[in-house]
């Protein structure tokens, strides 16, 4: 921390998960005070496990759904599971944790005058009729299929976020993260990237689901966590929607290809019906992120790629 900065107390919802633990770690190698708070859903002890020995840092078992009182500075707002297997797993706790949790931090951040930022999702997109998306875009989202707990929860997150702002002037910061990966995803999370280095590293087929010319676009996660602390940092002007994510587009079949020569290794590729609901393309438009937060994406997916197959070769 240098000495114009100013140590700051932050809370951070679903802190012991993959994207939650890397943001505790970055906060508090910026010289904060950090309170990371997980029901360890999906969060495991283990990502955070590490920082324990940091004065400045507290890990505390709480579930959003329920109120939870304290001073902060500013909340991250993070606890959702966000894989479709974990949030498939209990639908209705999965719009439960959105909506309540919102409401629960807002009436927080309401109370002590904390900035809070929240953690959105290109799903609120659904399967989009425009091609790359802006945060302009209001989507094109099914209400009652599989996905719609989640992303429904999370547009309902959006809304009360706003409706606090517009009402109670709580100082909110809303950003959408597209497909971020990385160190510590969830082996068995059933996101695509940790799917096929795990079927690689194991050298069982790689599964695609559908002919493989859907496109994503990935976010790695050191970029994705700069992102987010910029967006957080700007002044009380710049409220969002702010896409935070990688617009360099790779299909499926080109993804499950680098995986494999990664690996080195003798996996097959086969084809598998696509889900219900599944989008055949997902970009961001992050011109308000150059814009506004002075931010852009820095690693490539290749390079990327490489260190989190480091990560997952505990696993193998």
């Amino acid at each position: 921390m240098n000495e114009n900065q100013i140590k700051k107390r932050i809370l951070v919802t679903g802190g012991a998960g993959f994207l939650g633990s890397h943001l505790c770690e970055e906060l508090l190698r910026q010289g904060h005070e950090v309170i990371c708070l997980d029901n360890y859903f999906t969060g495991d002890k283990a990502n955070v496990e590490h920082l324990m020995d940091n004065h400045y840092f507290e890990l505390v078992r709480h579930d959003v759904i329920v109120p939870y009182f304290i001073e902060v500075d500013e909340i991250y707002n993070l606890a959702c599971p966000a894989s479709p297997v974990h949030y498939q797993y209990n639908p209705i706790k999965t719009t439960k944790t959105s909506v309540m949790g919102a409401i629960n931090m807002l009436g927080l951040a309401k109370r002590i005058k904390a900035k809070i930022l929240q953690a959105s999702t290109s799903e609120v997109y659904g399967d989009p009729a425009i091609h790359p998306q802006p945060e302009s875009y209001w989507g094109n989202v099914n209400p009652t299929g599989i996905r719609s707990c989640y992303d429904e929860g999370k547009r309902c997150a959006e809304t009360l976020f706003f409706d606090y702002h517009r009402q109670n002037n709580v100082h909110i910061k809303v950003v959408r993260i597209f497909n971020t990966y990385g160190p510590r995803m969830h082996p068995n999370d059933g996101r695509v990237v940790s799917n096929f280095i795990m079927q690689a590293l194991k050298g069982q087929d790689i599964t695609i689901y559908g002919d493989g010319s859907q496109t994503r676009s990935f976010c790695y996660c050191d970029d994705m966590i700069r992102g987010l602390i910029a967006m957080m940092n700007t002044d009380n002007s710049v409220i969002g929607p702010v896409n935070i994510g990688n617009p360099t587009e790779f299909t499926i079949r080109q993804l499950a290809e680098m995986v494999i020569d990664l690996v080195g290794s003798k996996s097959k590729i086969c084809y598998l019906p696509l889900p219900s609901d599944d989008p055949m393309q997902r970009q961001p438009v992050i011109t308000q992120a150059r814009e506004l937060l002075g931010w852009q994406p820095t690693v490539a997916l290749r390079e990327g790629l490489a260190k989190t197959i480091d990560y997952f070769e505990r696993f193998r």
